[in-house]
């Protein structure tokens, strides 16, 4: 089946991952969704990320980030959302890119320079397509 926004698609199963406390999300493979989830195990929001083409097609397979014991254990990630999606895409110029919680969550955006986080292309002075929040 078809999926008419694959990076919805993405958040929606790493935010249901989440909730059922998961130690691992799998995604359908595309570049886009690698580097997005590149993105954020360098910002620390997941431990890590690996390509698994074993199956007959390939997967990306997250290892999703927890703090706390046992019992208390509650997930990095607190948020996501998706900004820019099909039917209406979200472009943004570097010094109109939005801060997410007072700095405390990132904007993911792509950019001629690749998957970069909105602090990231404020530094190089470059704007782009606003993917998501994370926060």
């Amino acid at each position: 089946m078809s999926v008419s926004d694959p990076i919805a698609d993405m958040l929606t199963r790493i935010r249901n991952a989440l909730m059922a406390r998961h130690v691992d999300a799998v995604i359908p493979y595309s570049k886009m969704k690698e580097d997005l989830a590149h993105v954020l195990h360098d910002e620390g929001y997941i431990e890590s990320y690996h390509v698994d083409d074993t199956g007959s097609f390939k997967t990306i397979v997250i290892q999703l980030k927890y703090v706390g014991l046992r019992r208390e254990r509650r997930p990095v990630i607190s948020g996501l959302k998706r900004v820019s999606r099909p039917g209406r895409r979200f472009y943004t110029k570097y010094s109109d890119i939005p801060w997410v919680l007072s700095g405390m969550g990132i904007a993911i955006l792509t950019t001629p320079n690749g998957v970069i986080t909105g602090e990231q292309a404020r530094r190089q002075r470059i704007g782009g397509e606003v993917l998501c929040y994370v926060w």
